[in-house]
């Protein structure tokens, strides 16, 4: 069941993708580039509207589907001012901390050309404020895009056609090292995707026969909170994301392994699907962890709240340093591969009718719990029975 996934491509791809610029809301390179992608693998796809992609990859049952989902944007900024310095003031495009955008390199796309620049505190040089330069609060509000052009007032800005609402690209600054570590910004998700294409890649390239058809979708507005909510046709029953989980103290997500999401802040995930997931892990002898996401949601939470009837769950990769500059391993790329190839030559959780289903005839079942009070008997005979191997005065028996 666990196929291996070949980390060459997988990381020749993810460096690709990290070096084009995709900020919500400015997607349409990264689109175009997977696509090619999927063009050059053999595998159909079709566009919405806005750009999100939906591939197919064929199985023996057409109806009910599933999918699994990655999102092509990332976080970025757009021009909110040009400032009588000639400067920019900027706004962020999705949830990220200042303190990260502080001396990243950007690129500002103006109607006729792009430019290049530099995000710095207002305060920026320690030879002119001293201290003050620590004591500056962190805030968007004390950023400025310098230009790496001749301008020094609002009128030479202006004449470079930049104007406000400009879309501002933060360069990734990727580092693969020789023992796995990838470091980057924007691994969130463009880690997701190129790992996405390499099980799409195995699967095409090893034959692999699929039970149920499989749509690959690639989302354009994560990072605002659109993500999967327009992608979905009523085809798919099931649907599993791949996104980046939070390595910190107090969760449990791993940088060398799979990680599955137990819920995030719209709520749990759904049983049946994830504890499928958690299976095969333990099957294909996956390393995985279990976490919960307290300040994150994904491409499966706007689906559902879009209305979609499916059922979703999250298979994560660990990231340190979650929306800054963010770390994970190839062990967990491997580990994600390796349980979506297993996924999707599984069966369905509920290989019935791709819309509503009659009656309990496909609908699976959970583990039933009595927690009514026992009856008298019951209540003796629970009392005689073995807890743990040892019977409950043995339990309670102290060593000697």
């Amino acid at each position: 069941m666990s196929t291996p996934i070949d980390h060459t491509y997988l990381q020749e791809r993810l460096l690709h993708f990290l070096g084009i610029h995709s900020p919500v809301g400015y997607t349409d390179p990264i689109v175009r580039e997977v696509c090619s992608e999927l063009e050059r693998l053999s595998i159909p796809y079709e566009l919405t509207r806005r750009g999100a992609i939906r591939a197919t990859l064929k199985g023996k049952c057409d109806l009910p589907a599933r999918a699994i989902v990655v999102h092509l944007d990332t976080l970025g900024a757009m021009v909110a001012d040009i400032k009588d310095n000639g400067r920019l003031a900027i706004v962020p495009l999705g949830t990220w901390s200042a303190r990260f955008a502080e001396g990243a390199r950007v690129s500002i796309f103006a109607a006729r050309t792009i430019y290049r620049g530099t995000i710095l505190p207002l305060k920026a040089s320690g030879h002119v404020y001293n201290e003050e330069v620590d004591t500056q609060p962190v805030n968007w509000a004390n950023l400025e895009v310098r230009i790496d052009e001749i301008t020094g007032n609002l009128e030479s800005t202006r004449d470079l056609g930049i104007r406000v609402g400009d879309f501002i690209g933060v360069d990734a600054h990727a580092e693969f090292l020789p023992n796995g570590f990838l470091v980057a910004r924007h691994l969130d998700d463009k880690a997701g995707v190129a790992t996405l294409l390499a099980v799409a890649k195995a699967i095409r390239e090893q034959g692999i026969e699929l039970p149920q058809t499989t749509h690959l979708l690639f989302t354009i507005s994560e990072e605002v909170g659109i993500g999967a909510s327009a992608v979905l046709h009523g085809d798919i029953s099931e649907m599993v994301t791949i996104d980046n989980g939070t390595c910190a103290p107090g969760q449990a997500s791993t940088e060398f392994g799979a990680t599955i999401g137990m819920a995030d802040s719209s709520g749990p995930f759904d049983f049946h699907l994830t504890y499928h997931l958690l299976r095969l892990c333990e099957e294909a002898k996956i390393p995985h962890a279990r976490d919960v996401f307290r300040y994150y949601r994904c491409d499966s939470a706007s689906a559902v709240e879009a209305g979609n009837d499916i059922r979703t769950a999250l298979a994560a990769f660990g990231v340190d340093a979650s929306h800054g500059y963010e770390r994970t391993h190839i062990r967990a790329l491997d580990a994600i591969g390796r349980l979506m190839l297993a996924y999707v030559q599984s069966p369905p959780i509920s290989p019935g009718r791709a819309h509503l289903e009659e009656g309990l005839r496909h609908f699976p079942e959970t583990r039933k719990v009595s927690v009514g009070p026992l009856l008298h008997e019951e209540a003796a005979r629970v009392l005689q029975e073995p807890l743990g191997g040892h019977s409950r005065s043995e339990e309670a028996a102290p060593e000697r």
